[in-house]
């Protein structure tokens, strides 16, 4: 399968590295100047490029001169899929728009991820993750309740996108299959990120009251308790009582043999109701303890804990390691450089695996070019001279 991927930044390459762990192949389309991530730093190529760009190769083609979109425009007749997670209306301008590719190409999958969608009164507005979870609800629903609203650490409107793009294509591939025929698959960050408000819209839904916009580490409705993260001697722990279970065994663990068996906390509703208090108990029993020392009690009692990762943590974490999820590459700019595989395993159809490092900006576009359309040495160097080819980055001062 070939995939034409002209995502950028996060969200349509996230899309694009997961159909490559599924075999596809993928030519990553860029502009000259590279995409937007690859202009982060200009001497190495930035980490998050590499680890979402395995498995693909760079092809630079000047879109906006009239060779560079034919070339352009051959490849597509090749291809399977294509990616793209411009604003609205961007690839129409282009003049090569969903209705001109898939007349073209009617096996084609177009694939488009955008802010709000191909319509709508938001459709144009300017749409970052940052913007989106501003616009979704989700900065309002993190942070501390006396707090201002905050935006979430991780960029988890682009990843939510990107992974309902590439469902959204497989299930097109699949249809494809019976019938023949292509189709567009749209997904709008703005929804994406929405749907991830499942608890706090439960709040709204439900018809709860004096629920506050924020509840910082507690539950988003305030309707479980012990749910919070809670201090330990060397940092925190996350602590979540799911079920009637998890509350006896985590009152054995206090020692509070009396709360286990008062009405009043025999429930979930009246454990939320003493939120404040339940968190006191469970915070003084944490806080003479080690991060580790509370995982292996409250493991041993079957009560959900986990230890309050850094990102520098969670690099090295042991699991990661044993389950295979870090590889190490060999980028021909950045060296030894370990990425990770697909979080998707498919355990009869094969496995994740890096077949190349992420590639430097149009490493493979000559090769390309001249495997998939033959195109002949003379033709390429006058593409190249002519800058339709070349990357800014290697063009004469």
């Amino acid at each position: 399968m070939l995939v034409l991927d002209l995502g950028q930044i996060y969200n349509g390459p996230y899309c694009g590295l997961q159909l490559s762990f599924m075999g596809a192949r993928v030519l990553k389309i860029e502009p000259p100047e590279g995409d937007v991530v690859r202009r982060r730093k200009r001497e190495v190529e930035p980490y998050p490029l590499v680890m979402l760009n395995s498995n693909k190769e760079s092809v630079v083609l000047d879109l906006k001169q009239p060779r560079g979109k034919e070339i352009f425009l051959a490849l597509v007749e090749k291809a399977d899929v294509l990616i793209e997670n411009f604003a609205a209306g961007v690839m129409d301008r282009l003049g090569i728009g969903y209705d001109v590719l898939s007349k073209l190409n009617p096996r084609l999958v177009y694939g488009g991820s955008s802010g709000f969608g191909l319509d709508g009164p938001y459709r144009d507005l300017a749409a970052m993750d940052v913007t989106i979870q501003a616009m979704s609800g989700i900065t309002n629903a993190t942070g501390d309740a006396d707090g201002p609203p905050t935006k979430a650490g991780a960029a988890v409107c682009d990843f939510l996108a990107g992974i309902h793009l590439c469902a959204g294509i497989l299930g097109a591939l699949v249809q494809r299959e019976r019938t023949g025929q292509g189709q567009r698959v749209e997904v709008a960050m703005h929804e994406a990120g929405v749907i991830a408000l499942a608890s706090a819209l439960g709040a709204v839904m439900d018809g709860d009251v004096n629920v506050p916009d924020r509840t910082g580490n507690r539950h988003p409705a305030l309707a479980i308790a012990p749910y919070n993260t809670y201090p330990c001697s060397d940092g925190y722990v996350a602590i979540f009582t799911a079920a009637e279970r998890h509350w006896q065994s985590m009152c054995q663990m206090l020692g509070r043999k009396d709360l286990a068996e008062h009405p009043d906390y025999s429930t979930t509703p009246g454990r939320a109701k003493r939120m404040q208090e339940i968190d006191d108990i469970v915070s003084a029993w944490t806080l003479g303890r080690t991060k580790a020392e509370v995982l292996a009690l409250l493991n041993e009692a079957h009560v959900p804990c986990a230890p309050v990762k850094t990102a520098r943590e969670v690099a090295s974490d042991p699991h990661l390691e044993a389950r295979g999820f870090w590889v190490d590459t060999d980028h021909p700019r950045r060296g030894k450089t370990r990425v990770p595989i697909s979080p998707i395993r498919l355990h009869t159809g094969g496995k994740s695996e890096i077949r190349r490092p992420a590639p430097t900006l149009g490493q493979h576009t000559d090769l390309v070019l001249a495997e998939m359309l033959d195109l002949k040495a003379d033709e390429l160097a006058t593409l190249r001279a002519s800058g339709v080819t070349l990357p800014v980055t290697e063009r004469k001062k």
